[in-house]
């Protein structure tokens, strides 16, 4: 399993994204939970009764973090429309949609306090995890077993790995994760990379067989009013 080492740069601008979103097909935004202070005002009718379905002040946290942090980039993307008129919904598994913009494809995955949003011009999944060993058997309680002996995969990393690779699978195909996990995994048709991001995480992607050029940074700090 070929996995990339990627140390990031600096931070970049939430002025740069147009120029990024030229250059790429996919946008990776990595954002740091704790440096917000939470606040629904950019939230519509539909993200707050979401968000009154979460049950713990973490899920809430990081659904509203990555709700408005993913409007005011769209801002940037779409026109200048305003943030207050940017909509999102979940469908049936989850996945996340701009109301009105379905050429827009968007994922998010979360670890700890960062959150990742992949801002895509194609269909793409994502997970991203904390880079660290896992126990074998921790791993056949949620993966089957005979999947993964047929993968060859003993490693704590490379089964970390082939679980956000199966994770990011689910949100590509747009499935329940349950139908993938059990499975094994065959990406001769799609085009897949995973990166160890810092020597902190790891992050993989999922999306159509042709290669695409795909940007991955930390988003500096958006100063909210």
């Amino acid at each position: 399993m070929y996995i990339r080492y990627l140390n990031l740069p600096a931070s970049i601008l939430l002025k740069d994204i147009p120029f990024l979103w030229e250059q790429n097909d996919i946008l990776i935004l990595l954002i740091d939970l704790d440096s917000y202070t939470l606040s629904t005002r950019f939230l519509d009718d539909n993200e707050k009764e979401d968000l009154n379905n979460l049950k713990t002040s973490y899920f809430r946290e990081r659904y509203i973090v990555s709700r408005t942090v993913l409007k005011f980039v769209l801002h940037y993307l779409l026109e200048g429309q305003s943030v207050f008129k940017i909509g999102t919904y979940k469908d049936e598994y989850g996945r996340v949609h701009v109301r009105d913009h379905e050429e827009l494809h968007i994922c998010i995955s979360y670890t700890g306090n960062i959150v990742s949003i992949a801002i895509s011009k194609v269909n793409a999944g994502i997970d991203i995890e904390l880079k660290k060993p896992l126990s074998t058997g921790k791993f056949f309680e949620c993966l089957n077993k005979q999947a993964l002996e047929i993968e060859g995969l003993e490693n704590g990393f490379e089964l970390l790995t082939l679980f956000t690779l199966k994770e990011a699978y689910c949100k590509f195909s747009n499935t329940s994760i349950l139908s993938c996990l059990n499975k094994e995994l065959d990406l001769s048709n799609f085009f897949s990379s995973s990166y160890f991001l810092n020597d902190r995480y790891i992050l993989s992607i999922i999306t159509d067989a042709k290669p695409r050029a795909i940007n991955i940074s930390f988003l500096q700090k958006i100063e909210i009013p």
